[in-house]
């Protein structure tokens, strides 16, 4: 899966204060409206800029391509418990058969028998694994989860992040970006 990000958009990396993307995935960006914006209300250092550049009758400016936050945020240790960050700990992959297509989210223990919706308790699962499981327990439906559910950290799904890259990155971006990229002897 990747996320699609319109170069023609010019988007900036936003970056935290010790310069590391505020997050991964998706990749922390701002419109370039956003970044002059934020620029102008002095909370963000222009880090790189494109060839591009806005003009008024009196001023002309660049735009950046990258901007650091002047203020440090301090990420979450856990993140929000949503659809999406359950898709990304589990890798866009069914825990039963590992296809990434039409994915759904499964309770392990069905809901009508005592099981949450937590964590520990909800799985990505494609809508067939999903239906064929329903509402029995894994033994039951002879189905177990690739792994165990657990509550993931922001660095757990940072990391999971870097394997879902997008469709594009401007070449300023990347000595801020650790994909998996070739290291110089």
């Amino acid at each position: 899966m990747t996320v699609a990000v319109n170069p023609d958009g010019l988007p900036a990396l936003v970056l935290n204060a010790d310069y590391r993307p505020l997050s991964y995935y998706p990749l922390s960006l701002w419109s370039w409206q956003d970044a002059i914006k934020a620029v102008f209300l002095d909370r963000v250092n222009i880090v790189a800029e494109y060839d591009h550049a806005v003009s008024s009758p009196s001023f002309s400016m660049r735009l950046p391509s990258v901007v650091s936050l002047k203020s440090y945020v301090k990420p979450s240790r856990y993140p929000a418990f949503t659809r999406f960050n359950v898709f990304l700990r589990d890798r866009f992959q069914c825990q039963y058969c590992g296809t990434p297509e039409d994915l759904t989210f499964d309770h392990v223990i069905p809901r009508h028998r005592g099981g949450a919706t937590t964590w520990e308790n909800v799985v990505a699962a494609c809508s067939p694994c999903n239906l064929k499981k329903g509402g029995m327990m894994p033994a039951q439906a002879k189905m177990w989860p690739k792994q165990t559910p657990y509550q993931p950290t922001v660095h757990d799904l940072h990391n999971n992040g870097r394997l879902f890259p997008p469709n594009y990155l401007h070449e300023s971006w990347l000595d801020y970006l650790y994909w998996d990229v070739e290291l110089e002897p």
